[in-house]
């Protein structure tokens, strides 16, 4: 009868009529033709499931994720100083990066400056901010070659160190701009390395991941990477203290949504890096 359903219904007949007889009512060679015919339906419909679909980019990530009304680009410096240099490598910089800053002739701000407390250790972190963007950092970058103090300051602090690297950012629109703030504060950059292709997934979740974290004015700016280090994405928060930080962090979980959007993100991130930094004494954001 089976012989006889197949010749005059045709696959999709004997399909159906297959899945009904069920496997331990029909001949071996028939039920594995049942599954052959199923198979590309099932399989197709797993893949509707785990596959995810990415809509076609007009725009490159800069313009669909930066702030619009302003061009302002960053650069996050991570020095690694020799242990026994560290004071006098934070002496030389507490002499020399408020005086740029300060300068009108260089249209560049010193959004921060802070030694790592735990994470990566003997270290400074700078964050400096040129609005105009490009041109105004290529203005600057000219400008200090002809410094002779900068160029001293530069030779003084080579010996110091053991490697440096840098990254130029843009901020997330949605993100808090860096303002000076009052202290004391620790500061917790929390780095992530995402996978390519991302990084507009991230901008739309984060866009709403960030309204949870704003009740302490914990939230300082967020980033992610033009120049150096692709995919990455910084997060930079103000606690009063460890304790503090731990606390605001726990509260976020209470608030309906906020374990939603880390289920979803988290699949979308490499690798993950947190400093806990102490502003120096120059600093903006103390």
């Amino acid at each position: 009868m089976a012989a006889r359903v197949l010749r005059a219904g045709g696959a999709a007949s004997a399909g159906s009529f297959l899945r009904r007889a069920g496997p331990c009512s029909l001949q071996p060679e028939l039920w594995k033709l049942a599954s052959s015919i199923n198979r590309p339906r099932e399989d197709s419909w797993l893949k509707s499931l785990f596959v995810r679909k990415v809509d076609p980019r007009k725009d490159a990530h800069s313009n669909l994720l930066a702030k619009r009304e302003t061009s302002s680009l960053y650069k996050l410096q991570f020095h690694n100083v020799k242990p026994e240099c560290l004071e006098a490598y934070n002496k030389i910089c507490q002499e020399v990066l408020p005086k740029i800053h300060e300068d009108k002739h260089y249209p560049c701000t010193l959004v921060g400056t802070w030694n790592t407390w735990y994470g990566e250790q003997d270290q400074a972190v700078h964050l400096w901010r040129y609005e105009g963007g490009y041109p105004v950092l290529t203005e600057v970058m000219n400008k200090l070659k002809e410094n002779q103090e900068f160029a001293e300051f530069r030779k003084a602090r080579s010996n110091m160190l053991l490697s440096r690297k840098n990254q130029l950012l843009l901020e997330f629109s949605f993100w808090n701009e860096p303002v000076p703030r009052s202290g004391p504060n620790i500061y917790e950059l929390r780095s992530y390395q995402l996978r390519p292709g991302t990084m507009i997934e991230w901008g739309n979740y984060w866009a709403r991941a960030i309204r949870f974290r704003q009740d302490s004015n914990e939230a300082v700016g967020g980033f992610f990477s033009q120049i150096g280090q692709l995919y990455m994405v910084h997060h930079l928060w103000a606690y009063k203290d460890l304790q503090t930080r731990e606390d605001i962090r726990n509260a976020a979980w209470h608030k309906h949504g906020w374990e939603e959007l880390v289920y979803y993100t988290v699949p979308l991130i490499q690798e993950m890096e947190s400093r806990i930094m102490i502003p120096q004494k120059t600093s903006p954001l103390q």
